[in-house]
């Protein structure tokens, strides 16, 4: 059986092989995504990002513990960064959800950034397609530590959880926008620091300065304690909330629309940008471009223009 077929019965073991093969690209993962799409789309996709050191690793352990309780089944997809010196990755955020090792009703999947901007991983649609397809009711994506604007998260999941820690800046610093205006659900984590108390109360106001309609969600700011487990069941029921509210309100439909048009145009531009440079390269057109940008004998924007026309005018003569 192909590793698709595997997986739909129920495989972990075709599972991790092949987001192995996607996260190194290889053409074959194609058709076996190919085969997995049409039985995907029921799980449920929670994000949780935030700044480094914010405790989402750990927040993720006790989240995936309380949905397990609650008898769901779990995939999570931990983004680890990349170093731009050596292009490794630890990939050490599944330490931290050890106890779960050996729950064939957890699976959970580390990504490297690989370059990729915006907190997430190129590869993390297609390995949660996988998660979907294995049967997986909830899946949690858990971002790298990112900055104010860095929130791709957004596009991928239904529920999109921030996680603040006192101590990271003054009010000024909680208004800014990009990760503050994401979130369906704010948590200050390692409530038992000095501020906590400050810093919730400081993201409420700015929630509440937004201006939202009575239909519209109101996201609330919770307390936790990670480490510890506390606040943790008040969380997963505010999710669950959030995915009622989600479901009934008809957001669904637009989200699904956008996040198919996203995976389409990003798939199709990785495709067309590949397959130009293996042609440019292979006919020696790359090589005499760089010769000419680098004697200033044309630039880099007339370049391009080039390569497009010719490649549109070459396939009009071919039809």
């Amino acid at each position: 059986m192909s590793l698709a077929d595997q997986v739909l019965q129920g495989s972990i073991r075709a599972a991790a092989r092949l987001m192995r093969d996607i996260d190194d690209s290889r053409p074959q993962a194609i058709d076996e995504l190919k085969q997995l799409y049409p039985h995907t789309g029921n799980a449920f996709i929670i994000g949780v990002t935030g700044p480094p050191g914010a405790g989402k690793s750990t927040l993720v352990d006790q989240l995936t513990a309380s949905f397990r309780s609650r008898d769901k089944k779990v995939g999570v997809v931990a983004i680890d960064p990349t170093s731009p010196f050596t292009g490794g990755a630890i990939l050490g955020d599944r330490i931290r959800m050890n106890r779960h090792s050996c729950d064939e009703g957890v699976f959970i999947r580390s990504l490297a950034t690989r370059g990729s901007l915006g907190g997430l991983s190129r590869s993390t649609s297609d390995v949660a397609l996988v998660l979907d397809a294995l049967g997986m009711d909830i899946i949690i994506i858990e971002t790298v530590g990112v900055g104010q604007d860095e929130v791709d998260i957004v596009k991928e999941a239904h529920t999109t959880c921030v996680v603040m820690v006192p101590g990271l800046g003054d009010d000024i610093q909680a208004i800014k926008a990009g990760i503050l205006e994401i979130g369906d659900i704010f948590v200050v984590n390692k409530a038992d620091r000095d501020g906590a108390d400050r810093t919730a109360r400081e993201l409420s106001t700015m929630l509440d300065m937004r201006g939202a309609t009575e239909s519209d969600w109101s996201p609330q700011v919770l307390k936790t304690e990670a480490q510890r487990g506390i606040g943790m069941e008040e969380l997963t029921d505010e999710i669950i909330k959030h995915r009622e509210y989600f479901l009934t309100s008809g957001m669904i439909k637009l989200f699904l629309q956008e996040r198919s048009q996203r995976h389409f145009m990003s798939i199709l531009r990785d495709t067309l940008f590949n397959e130009v440079l293996s042609l440019i390269k292979e006919s020696g057109a790359l090589e005499s471009i760089i010769k000419k940008l680098n004697e200033h004998n044309t630039d880099p924007y007339s370049a391009v223009e080039d390569i497009v026309a010719n490649m549109i005018h070459g396939r009009r003569q071919t039809v």
